[in-house]
C-alpha cells in the first residue's frame, strides 16, 4: 500500500518512531476526534443525516491507523484484502457482512 509506505517514510524521516501500544493509544485519540465531530454535527444524533466529518481529522486518523500497521509490521493493504475476503465469504455464505448473525 503506498500510502503505508508514505507514513513509514514521513515518520522515520521525522523521527517519529513509537512503540505499538503508543501507536494504539493516538488511534483511539484521532477516533475520538472523528466521533467528537459526529457527535456535535448531528446533534447527539438528533438530526443523523447532518453528519460531518473533517477531512483533516478523517486524515488524522488514517495516518495513526497506518502508523499503527508499520510498528506492527503488518501490511495495511494484505490486511485489508484479507478482511475484504472474509466480508465476501460472509454475504455468500449468509447474505449479509456483519458477523455473529
Amino acid at each position: 500500500m503506498d500510502e503505508q509506505r508514505r507514513v513509514a517514510e514521513f515518520v522515520a524521516t521525522h523521527d517519529m518512531e513509537a512503540e505499538p501500544a503508543y501507536r494504539l493509544l493516538d488511534l483511539q485519540c484521532e477516533l475520538g476526534e472523528l466521533a467528537k465531530e459526529v457527535c456535535e454535527s448531528t446533534d447527539y444524533g438528533g438530526r443523523p443525516a447532518d453528519v460531518t466529518v473533517s477531512d483533516d481529522e478523517l486524515g488524522d486518523a488514517l495516518f495513526a491507523l497506518l502508523a499503527l500497521a508499520g510498528s506492527l509490521d503488518i501490511d495495511a493493504g494484505a490486511a485489508l484484502e484479507t478482511s475484504l475476503a472474509k466480508y465476501e465469504g460472509r454475504i455468500e455464505e449468509t447474505g449479509d457482512a456483519a458477523s455473529g448473525r
